[in-house]
């Protein structure tokens, strides 16, 4: 089905004798090829006499396209690559890999997730060929300590790869989400496998909306936005996707010495919330205060009552206070 999508990515008609022609099979089995291509979601419109089309066509992953995009320096990094047409979750599949194994150096996209899902296990919609759905693989020795404040990070390297993109009024939010008008529009989930203490594999997945269909809107339970309604133009999916993965990959590759500190003023400079009021939903009781950025290691610094106090990552969410 691959190929069929990619011919009708353009957005144009196609009859079913030249998509019969072209995939070698009967009329008949391009109909039936149709209805899976509906079953993902996408709008398809078929016309007598013009055949079938996917309504504003699909801007559809590339391998080439996406390594085009890449540093030479982060190519080298990359030990595994692959693109998938469905997953349950690429963090899921990366995950699968790193428990089996060093899967250090492993990067996954894919153009659809069934069951993705962000912290708390939150749902994350992940419709066809419209938004990126990546995740990576990554080794550290000195076990947890050694990726402290690691998701503010990454969420330093998603931002500076929207700007790469034409991108430039994201905002962050602690501890892993990428925000425009307080609106959500991209999140960021780590998982960690193997010793605490010891060596361990970091599974950094990355969901940034890129082109969300109008009626994928209701399925969302939060205020969000995508990066086309910031963009005079259509954002690339390969271009964002190779720029994501080049700075994610430049990231790793001294964070272990560099740690979180290097990208603190970064992430301090772009903080949705800074010095606004804010409520934390700790997991038996909230807690109100300013906040006022983050420390060293990535916690953040909530003023109550004018006493600093820090809140680690884990099951704290933060929610604007009105």
């Amino acid at each position: 089905m691959e190929k069929l999508l990619d011919i009708l990515s353009d957005g144009e008609y196609h009859s079913g004798e030249e998509l019969g022609k072209l995939l070698g099979i009967s009329r008949t089995a391009i109909w039936k090829q149709m209805q899976k291509v509906e079953a993902l979601g996408l709008a398809v419109e078929s016309q007598k006499g013009c055949g079938y089309r996917i309504v504003g066509g699909l801007d559809l992953l590339s391998e080439a396209i996406f390594f085009n995009h890449l540093s030479v320096k982060s190519k080298a990094l990359i030990q595994k690559f692959q693109l998938e047409s469905t997953v349950t979750s690429t963090n899921e599949l990366a995950r699968q890999q790193a428990e089996a194994g060093n899967a250090s150096g492993l990067v996954i996209l894919a153009e659809q997730q069934t069951q993705g899902r962000g912290r708390r296990g939150r749902q994350w919609v992940s419709p066809y060929g419209c938004n990126l759905y990546a995740s990576l693989v990554w080794g550290f020795d000195g076990g947890v300590q050694a990726v402290e404040g690691l998701s503010l990070a990454v969420g330093v390297a998603a931002r500076r790869a929207a700007v790469r993109c034409g991108i430039e009024e994201i905002k962050l939010k602690w501890p892993n989400d990428l925000l425009w008008e307080k609106k959500k529009v991209g999140g960021i989930l780590l998982e960690i496998v193997g010793d605490p203490a010891g060596f361990c594999q970091v599974v950094i997945g990355v969901g940034i909306n890129i082109g969300m269909p109008e009626e994928h809107a209701n399925d969302i339970d939060q205020k969000w936005a995508d990066l086309n309604q910031l963009s005079e133009k259509r954002v690339g999916r390969n271009e964002l996707a190779g720029a994501l993965i080049d700075e994610i990959l430049l990231l790793l590759s001294n964070y272990h010495e560099v740690g979180f500190t290097t990208y603190r003023d970064e992430w301090v400079s772009h903080d949705a919330y800074a010095n606004e009021p804010v409520r934390l939903l700790l997991v038996s009781k909230t807690k109100e205060g300013v906040a006022r950025g983050v420390n060293e290691a990535g916690a953040l610094r909530l003023d109550v009552d004018g006493e600093i106090q820090v809140f680690s990552g884990g099951e704290i969410s933060l929610r604007g206070r009105t």
